[in-house]
């Protein structure tokens, strides 16, 4: 999966925050939707994805879209 497909995913997550809103820069947990729910979304899709089991404190180690991304690989 490219680094656009991962932000694409990302951004189907969280539908209520408009897509243009998300890129590699992105910090995501200053987006308002990011909440609990949020998380686990998020875990899921990497779960789906990548067939990787991270937890929330791998997402509050991460910043942006993009760093998230490079610790997956």
């Amino acid at each position: 999966m490219t680094l656009n497909e991962f932000i694409d995913c990302f951004a189907a997550e969280l539908d209520e925050t408009p897509k243009e809103l998300f890129n590699a820069e992105t910090v995501y947990r200053d987006l308002d939707e990011w909440d609990s729910l949020a998380v686990l979304s998020i875990i899921s899709m990497i779960d789906e994805e990548f067939e990787k089991t991270i937890t929330g404190a791998d997402l509050r180690e991460h910043a942006t879209i993009k760093e998230l991304y490079n610790f997956l690989q």
